[in-house]
């Protein structure tokens, strides 16, 4: 059975096929949704079923991943498949209708939003005359074009070439062997598909280590800040659950922030003072998403070591998601492959992004779920709005330096030079000059802040 719906054009109103000649335009493009209804996963650790998304969910991201790359959506699907075939995945019927409707569009691209293995997408090609790209390869087509630094294009090409390696089956067909062969009565040589894998290998070499200087750089940029010991906190979550948006919020700054699913790819670090004078390093990293290749992560784990490293995650959610739960679960999967327990209260804070989209019924309804005795309440917030971006970074600060104190410090006319420092590190209560020339202020500072002080104070004392 299959549940179809009708695709935006790229342009509203553009007809389905112009016989005469037209002016280049987005690449016309089919997304397929399978559901297997038989794949039941379960969590490699718990061995518990893993929450299952909705089939709507699943198309939804499908579409937004094939416009992540600007193709025109012709026709979009979800089918289910009661019995995967190995040469297709599909049913026959249902692969000679998708080639119909493929022909008769004009699609040049048809994506299946599963993974496919190197005889399916081959023989899906052949069948349908187009090419077919299963989810990880839209993904990677993604990360390629959103790649801006050289770092960025080094790990997408290493994922590409390692998700290629094991497609060479498509090729070559037509040749089965080189000539070659050593010595004067030599056999016939390597075929034509080692030939590739050999160099495909070669080149994997290479970029490791071109990655693995990239990953040395990262590391001396990393040990310049431990010597200036501003802690780090990194933003993850889901693609699309509003990194950028909060990252730019908590900064201001300007990284690309739009609803697109990866539209921030290479990490972005920036310096924050927070509100009792508390700096930090502000990490803005790639999204996530359900079923990201074991070999993808691994190409991306030098970028991810910006998580790693962090003093402080942020595991941001879109609350508003019907598939939140899901993707939580898919987000913190990830995180533990990378050794972060997102269970880990001191470490990980639980933010819930976009409470503006939903009304006071489900957001009381969802804050009262969402209350575990086993870990701390997650904070709601508005990344667009700015609603309970003060009790996050209170939060924050609270984390990296302690609760607030309340202290009295006398400032002699010497130590005057304090002052300032005081005012920006510090929420001053009250300030009483003295007839001596000296200065009596009352404040509130971190705990972190107040050591800082003392050693500050004591330091002019002695001099």
């Amino acid at each position: 059975m299959a549940r179809e719906k009708d695709a935006d054009r790229g342009v509203r109103g553009k007809p389905a096929h112009n016989s005469g000649t037209e002016a280049t335009g987005p690449t016309r493009a089919v997304v397929i949704v399978p559901v297997l209804t038989r794949h039941q996963r379960n969590d490699d650790e718990t061995n518990r079923p893993r929450l299952t998304r909705s089939a709507d969910a699943r198309h939804d991201e499908a579409v937004g991943l094939a416009r992540a790359i600007n193709l025109d959506l012709i026709h979009t699907a979800v089918v289910t498949v009661n019995d995967p075939r190995p040469a297709t995945l599909l049913g026959s019927g249902k692969v000679a209708e998708f080639a119909e409707i493929v022909k008769e569009g004009h699609a040049e691209v048809v994506i299946v939003d599963h993974p496919l293995t190197p005889v399916q997408q081959r023989n899906l090609e052949k069948e349908m005359n187009a090419k077919v790209l299963d989810r990880t390869g839209l993904i990677l087509e993604i990360f390629g074009e959103r790649a801006r630094t050289k770092e960025g294009t080094l790990q997408v090409e290493l994922a590409h070439l390692n998700y290629q390696k094991g497609r060479l089956v498509r090729s070559w067909t037509h040749l089965e062997r080189q000539r070659g062969g050593a010595g004067f009565l030599g056999g016939p040589g390597e075929t034509q598909i080692e030939s590739d894998r050999r160099q495909l290998q070669e080149k994997i070499i290479k970029l490791k280590h071109e990655l693995e200087t990239v990953r040395r750089t990262r590391d001396l940029h990393r040990a310049k800040r431990k010597k200036v010991p501003f802690p780090v906190v990194a933003i993850v979550g889901y693609t699309n659950a509003g990194k950028s948006t909060l990252f730019n919020r908590l900064t201001g700054a300007d990284v690309l922030a739009k609803d697109m699913l990866f539209a921030t790819l290479d990490p972005t670090l920036r310096r924050v003072r927070l509100p009792h004078g508390t700096p930090i390093i502000l990490s803005d990293t790639v999204g996530f998403i359900s079923d990201l290749p074991t070999h993808l992560v691994a190409a991306f784990r030098a970028t991810l070591e910006e998580v790693v490293e962090a003093d402080l995650v942020i595991h941001l959610r879109d609350i508003s998601d019907p598939d939140t739960a899901a993707q939580a679960e898919d987000v913190e999967r990830i995180l533990a492959d990378l050794g972060v327990d997102a269970g880990d209260a001191n470490r990980v804070i639980e933010v819930w992004n976009k409470v503006d989209l939903l009304d006071d019924g489900n957001r009381e309804r969802l804050l009262a779920d969402g209350t575990d005795a086993n870990k701390a309440p997650p904070i709601a917030i508005s990344a667009v709005t700015g609603e309970g971006i003060d009790a996050l970074k209170a939060l924050i600060e609270t984390r990296m330096s302690g609760e607030l104190e309340e202290l009295t410090v006398t400032i002699e006319p010497p130590q005057f030079g304090l002052v300032d420092w005081l005012y920006r590190n510090g929420d001053v209560v009250s300030r009483v000059d003295n007839e001596d020339g000296s200065a009596t202020i009352a404040l509130k500072a971190t705990h972190t802040a107040r050591q800082e002080i003392e050693s500050r104070l004591h330091r002019k004392n002695r001099q």
